[in-house]
């Protein structure tokens, strides 16, 4: 009979969601969820690492003590004795901060979005470097911008590819500390001409920031965000500190442009979920990340060497790593000629898997890169998956020669 068939939803889809497509990362994670393939794939934190008791006390105390506030809607920007938390934490004397410049939202990813939704138009120019998070690509382009690579090398971006044919883009977006997906550390001095740049160009900065506390030797240089505080956005997460299963993150942008993130925060979601804003500022309040954290980093460095020991000991001629100083992430480059995306599905018949690098680009892509993740995986798994992995990259090699 008529209009019992469904109706045609493919043809009522926007040109936005036509242009969706899946993560890369995603889409891995699906075929390498069985127990017998060792990931380097996934970006995920160890759960070793989450304070499961701690925050089952924090909640438990929050629900006993204002529980019915806890479960009530709450204001866009966030739960007030948190935002003074971050605040405190992040201000220095040259570049204050204060409760009422915290935007709380959930997950530092929906600050991406936020920010796309107040400053993006179609055809607007995004500064990306090279390569980048493909979290923030994916996120951009739902706006559909034209993206523009900035040239990096092993320290990160590089200031002088800022040239003057940039100015006008909408911003630069860069991750400085132990970058998503390279492990890249940004230096001081690079900052500094990063800033000096940026402000010759008139170029709006966000700096995003969740891997800045798990640097293996304590400390990083001071965030872009110090340096020119009236022309930077900060991002920060409690995912990779606490737990990411919290969805809960920061941004920290110059007011008239906070006032636009919170109306279009408020036409999202109205705010974040109160009871977890509460539940973690219980968990931080007495000082708890100051002897966490060092136990992440502990962590993740004792893993990080491990990898870094297995390529020495396993992988062929030819194929190059950096030596990350933090962060979860590994970046190699494999002999020239050679693709990382056609190695992965042999690399899942021997039971490893790893993300190749080409999603991460916004430009030209790098055929021969992939990216290895190492915080989930305990040392002896580590060496087992990097002895699979060089296996098959030797046996690709050997095929390419014959």
């Amino acid at each position: 009979m008529p209009g019992q068939l469904p109706p045609d939803f493919e043809a009522r889809l926007s040109g936005r969601a036509r242009a969706l497509q899946s993560s890369a990362i995603r889409e891995i994670l699906k075929i390498t969820e069985r127990p017998d393939v060792i990931s380097f794939a996934g970006g995920l934190p160890a759960p070793d690492t989450f304070p499961v008791a701690r925050m089952r006390e924090a909640f438990d105390r929050v629900l006993a003590e204002r529980g019915r506030e806890a479960l009530q809607y709450s204001a866009t920007e966030g739960y007030a004795p948190l935002r003074e938390w971050i605040a405190a934490r992040l201000g220095t004397p040259a570049a204050p901060v204060a409760a009422e410049d915290v935007l709380i939202v959930s997950g530092s990813q929906q600050g991406l979005d936020l920010l796309a939704k107040v400053l993006v138009d179609p055809g607007d120019r995004i500064l990306v470097e090279t390569p980048t998070y493909l979290g923030a690509l994916q996120s951009f382009s739902m706006f559909q911008p034209q993206f523009v690579p900035v040239a990096s090398d092993e320290d990160g971006l590089l200031p002088e590819a800022l040239d003057a044919s940039m100015r006008g883009a909408k911003f630069l977006y860069c991750l400085p500390n132990f970058q998503n997906p390279t492990g890249r550390l940004l230096a001081a001095e690079r900052r500094v001409r990063l800033v000096e740049r940026a402000r010759e160009l008139d170029l709006l900065i966000l700096e995003d920031d969740p891997y800045g506390a798990l640097s293996y030797e304590g400390s990083t240089p001071a965030p872009i965000r110090t340096l020119a505080p009236e022309r930077t956005v900060y991002m920060g997460s409690f995912s990779k500190v606490l737990a990411p299963g919290l969805r809960l993150g920061y941004v920290i942008a110059p007011p008239a442009l906070r006032a636009k993130l919170v109306q279009a925060k408020q036409a999202t979601d109205l705010h974040t979920a109160t009871l977890s804003q509460q539940a973690v500022f219980e968990v931080v309040r007495d000082g708890f990340l100051d002897t966490h954290i060092p136990t992440i980093r502990n962590l993740y460095r004792e893993q990080c060497e491990a990898m870094l020991a297995a390529l020495t000991h396993h992988m062929p001629e030819g194929v190059r790593w950096n030596r990350p100083r933090g962060g979860m992430f590994l970046w190699v480059e494999l002999p020239r000629g050679m693709d990382a995306s056609a190695l992965l599905a042999k690399a899942v018949e021997e039971k490893v898997a790893f993300v190749p690098g080409a999603p991460f680009y916004a430009g030209q892509p790098v055929a021969e890169a992939l990216r290895l993740a190492f915080v989930t995986v305990p040392p002896p798994r580590i060496e087992e998956g990097v002895r699979r992995l060089a296996g098959v990259i030797r046996a690709a090699g050997a095929r390419r020669a014959a």
